[in-house]
């Protein structure tokens, strides 16, 4: 399982970077979001993934080891609102920039076929 999450990773981080540089404002956008799937895949299982683990303390459970880990969850959370919303900004944007220059690219200038 471990393999199949950093292989998602790392497709996740390869695609996103990869689009990233290209010249196109929309496919660094995709790129950008992408790349935030991929960090916050990589925060969600850094947080020690437990399965059936009560999430609040049981006087039942002694070991604070076999609690789920509250933290990670509430942080890919987090990031994932904040993603949605500088999606929607950076769409706006392109756009608002795309109405005045008239281009796609990301120096507005049209470059080869």
């Amino acid at each position: 399982m471990e393999l199949v999450i950093a292989l998602t990773i790392g497709v996740l981080a390869g695609s996103g970077l990869w689009l990233l540089l290209r010249p196109r404002t929309f496919q660094v956008i995709i790129g950008l979001s992408l790349m935030s799937y991929a960090v916050n895949l990589f925060i969600f299982s850094m947080g020690r993934l437990r399965m059936g683990a009560p999430p609040i303390l049981d006087p039942s459970v002694p070991n604070p080891a076999h609690y789920a880990d509250p933290v990670p969850q509430a942080l890919v959370l987090t990031a994932i609102v904040i993603s949605f919303a500088m999606t929607a900004l950076f769409l706006v944007v392109l756009l608002a920039a795309r109405g005045l220059s008239g281009s796609d690219h990301v120096d507005s200038t049209e470059q080869g076929p």
